[in-house]
């Protein structure tokens, strides 16, 4: 009589578990992924900083790509043993479709890497929340979305948290090793890449949502178009000569992957953050799915806005960036831009403790009942799991 329920709580119990771990790995994953990147670029060959953003993102599709692996592990795993197939994409689907959304990949993750060599760890992390404004653009462009009045207010927060996040790091810049222009350069580069992951947010809302495609398959396939595109790109990259602001290789080389090969070899540790950008992008895939489905794309979204501060204090004493009281200023108006725009916290409160007690005549009430109206259609929330990144790296 008293195991049914003994066997519940244990069910419950697991449950509860598997999420909270899930919910860490997120977070520790997704921090990683960024220090790893970091780290690498800090790393020193023959007097010259490893400098090579589109090897490493060729590094971060390869994690992608591994995705594809476990998809087909847990799908066949599963037909072996008959077990229902629920968790595995049930529509076969061209897996063409997923080639312009890696072009955009490809572009976006080069140039955040770009941007990241001339930038800090910090300031990378926290502009790429410019992804939100230009997401929330487009879909009102060619989606046809109609944003809600707390969203455009949502974005107008991020927007601010933005100029600060970069005017501040720049101002109270005072390393005279640092190229004030450069850093510029990259916090440009960094916010313009958002405007691609964008495009790519888009694109896959407004196609791959028609398909019942399981997320670590369109991951993976992503990764494989990613890996054949840069593949094809960085030999030709050997003969393209830029500005030394953009490559530290004595022949100025948008990117010399025989270089590359040449200081890992006389610097092998160089292999420890390339080999943690793999596994970590892999398991942050994982992660991010398994949040999404077993808890929600808000809580995917606070997870993501702990990753961000944990990247910006483990910046401090690893890459020796210095602490700017105003950036928490920054950070604060970034995270509130964000939970307002989801509707997470502010929302809800204001509609379900303050609204309550204001009179239901007036002429505030009723603007602020307006204002601050939830989402009330199933492809509203489609269309926010989409903008707190899916497919996010």
């Amino acid at each position: 009589m008293d195991s049914e329920p003994e066997m519940t709580t244990t069910t419950n119990s697991n449950n509860i578990a598997f999420k909270i771990t899930i919910s860490i790995l997120m977070v520790v994953t997704g921090s990683l992924n960024t220090i790893a990147a970091k780290w690498a670029d800090s790393l020193k060959s023959d007097g010259r900083n490893f400098n090579h953003p589109f090897f490493q993102a060729a590094c971060m599709f390869l994690g992608e790509l591994s995705c594809l692996g476990v998809y087909y592990i847990l799908k066949y795993s599963r037909k072996n043993r008959n077990q229902d197939l629920e968790n595995v994409a049930t529509t076969t689907v061209n897996p063409f479709i997923f080639l312009p959304p890696a072009f955009c990949d490809v572009f976006a993750t080069s140039i955040m890497y770009v941007g990241l060599n001339l930038t800090t760890a910090s300031s990378f992390q926290m502009l790429r929340g410019a992804v939100i404004i230009f997401t929330g653009l487009l879909s009102v462009a060619f989606l046809g979305a109609r944003l809600k009045p707390y969203k455009w207010l949502g974005m107008s927060i991020v927007c601010l948290g933005l100029v600060i996040v970069g005017v501040v790091s720049i101002v109270y810049e005072d390393n005279p090793e640092v190229d004030i222009n450069a850093m510029i350069t990259g916090d440009i580069l960094i916010v313009t890449a958002q405007i691609i992951v964008a495009v790519q947010m888009v694109y896959e809302q407004k196609y791959l949502t028609q398909y019942d495609v399981h997320a670590l398959y369109a991951v993976g396939y992503e990764g494989l178009f990613g890996l054949s595109i840069l593949g094809a790109l960085i030999p030709m990259f050997y003969f393209i000569h830029v500005p030394k602001t953009f490559s530290p290789d004595p022949e100025h080389r948008l990117e010399n992957i025989l270089l590359a090969l040449k200081e890992i070899r006389d610097n092998p540790i160089i292999l420890l953050p390339l080999g943690l950008t793999v596994v970590s992008i892999a398991l942050f895939n994982f992660a991010g799915i398994s949040v999404t489905k077993s808890l929600s794309a808000t809580t995917r979204m606070v997870l993501d806005s702990v990753r961000t501060l944990i990247i910006w204090v483990c910046s401090i004493p690893l890459f020796g960036e210095e602490f700017i009281p105003w950036q928490i200023v920054g950070f604060i108006f970034l995270i509130n831009g964000m939970f307002i725009y989801n509707d997470i916290l502010i929302g809800p409160y204001v509609r379900s403790k303050i609204l309550p007690m204001m009179s239901e005549s007036s002429v505030v009430t009723i603007f602020c009942g307006n204002f601050w109206r939830s989402s009330d259609s199933a492809n509203d929330s489609d269309r926010e799991s989409l903008v707190n990144g899916e497919n996010e790296e």
